[in-house]
């Protein structure tokens, strides 16, 4: 028999500590879906709040906590697809939850970033940020989210935060394992495209290239390296750089996968024949990289999973240090690359 409240109107949380035996506080945790709880509690809490119908009322939790159930997406990124595949990892966080994503795009190199992002937070309320590269390499952005009381999670290629407001990847050792995978098919003239001036993640991805080329005694010299900007368009221009050198490089990585698309339409221009006379490997494993022609290796960067991450580090602060902090890449290797030409 369904138990019966005696409040008479909707039944409230007191109604639900009540009869389930536990305090508010409990009851709260098990809606929060807190970790900081036995299974036979939670189990005997969720059982009464299905008995009386109980639906905890967002308005009122956000008035109490003083902010909203809502999850701030702070970028600025040329990289459209990066920026989906956060996304997708968020949404899949936070699905059968009552938080809500709200995405605040923003001008990293604005006078005004600061006061933009601290407006958009004391306007908004939200439970907490999460913050994309570069953005998220501004330790002052970091400051004024303390300074608000506002929870925070930051992703990089790098360390940048301690581990509860921190997701990582592994760029520079990765992209190491890409360059000694070219060199172990042959290759010893193997060309760079760097990522924007500014990001950390370029850097510790030129970084990973600079060292296994060293370590592995291969070519070096500033002409096997083209500026790009994690776009297609300068993959196009940096890959033109590249190919029309005398000698050319004999394989090429291109620091993101939509350049290295720009790399192999510049080598069909050029009637240079992917992976007979040029072997190329791209870095983020988006759809792309699958559906060119032909498939292209790349390193799968986790970034779906690195989002998942960073949302349930925001939604469940007590959790936070159960969630992981460094993601690792793998590489993947496909049909762009081949041994170098006799």
């Amino acid at each position: 028999m369904a138990r019966t409240s005696k409040s008479a109107g909707k039944p409230t949380i007191n109604d639900v500590a009540r009869l389930s035996g536990v305090s508010k506080k409990t009851v709260s945790r098990v809606i929060n879906r807190s970790p900081l709880l036995n299974q036979t509690t939670r189990q005997k809490v969720e059982q009464v709040i299905a008995e009386l119908g109980y639906v905890p009322n967002p308005q009122a939790r956000a008035l109490a906590l003083r902010r909203n159930f809502l999850i701030g997406l702070i970028h600025d990124n040329p990289n459209a697809q990066m920026v989906l595949n956060f996304q997708e990892g968020v949404l899949d966080a936070i699905r059968d939850t009552e938080f809500a994503l709200v995405v605040r795009p923003v001008d990293r190199k604005s006078p005004g970033l600061l006061a933009d992002i601290s407006a958009f937070i004391m306007k908004q309320r939200p439970y907490g940020v999460l913050i994309l590269p570069p953005v998220s390499e501004n330790d002052a952005i970091a400051e004024t989210c303390r300074e608000l009381g506002c929870n925070y999670v930051r992703m990089g290629s790098a360390r940048l935060d301690e581990p509860a407001h921190m997701v990582e990847s592994n760029d520079r050792q990765v992209v190491g394992h890409a360059i000694e995978h070219l060199a172990q098919t042959g290759h010893r003239r193997i060309g760079l495209i760097t990522g924007p001036v500014g990001f950390r993640s370029a850097t510790e991805r030129e970084a990973g290239f600079d060292e296994a080329v060293a370590r592995l005694g291969l070519d070096a010299g500033a002409e096997l390296k083209a500026q790009g900007n994690y776009t297609f368009e300068s993959g196009l221009a940096a890959g033109a750089r590249l190919l029309d050198a005398t000698p050319r490089p004999t394989a090429i990585f291109a620091s993101n996968d939509e350049m290295a698309a720009g790399v192999l339409h510049a080598a069909r221009e050029r009637g240079i024949r992917v992976p007979d006379q040029l072997s190329l490997v791209g870095f983020d494993d988006t759809a792309i990289a699958a559906h060119i022609w032909p498939p292209m290796t790349t390193v799968r960067w986790p970034i779906v999973a690195m989002a998942r991450s960073a949302a349930l580090k925001l939604v469940n602060p007590e959790a936070a240090a159960q969630q992981p902090s460094l993601f690792l890449s793998d590489l993947i290797p496909r049909a762009s690359v081949a041994p170098p030409a006799a």
